[in-house]
């Protein structure tokens, strides 16, 4: 397999992991204090979708530069590929969050 489309798989189960197991994490600390754990688990996959993203493609602001550079050098296939990793974490978190909204019962996004 190439190395983009592994890149690009990895950072899509990376931000499909942080939303999913932080949400289920919030579930659970709900029900130990006690509360109700679909609403927190909703709140939690709604916040931290950025944060999984930002994470999934490596917690710094290189990959943004790297884009900017690229443009000013005229070089458009580095630049397709990053964003197209970004697409790639921004789909397994939102994927994520979709998952804990169907677990909770789905309803509306507020």
């Amino acid at each position: 397999m190439g190395a983009f489309i592994v890149q690009f798989i990895l950072r899509f189960f990376v931000a499909f992991g942080v939303v999913f197991g932080a949400s289920m994490m919030s579930g659970v600390a709900s029900i130990l204090t006690l509360q109700p754990p679909a609403s927190n688990m909703k709140s939690i996959a709604d916040s931290i979708k950025i944060w999984a993203m930002v994470a999934a493609i490596g917690g710094t602001i290189d990959p943004i530069r790297m884009i900017e550079q690229n443009i000013q050098e005229n070089q458009l296939s580095p630049v397709i590929k990053q964003l197209l990793l970004i697409l790639g974490a921004f789909s397994g978190a939102q994927m994520g969050t979709g998952i804990i909204y169907w677990i909770c019962g789905g309803g509306d996004r507020k």
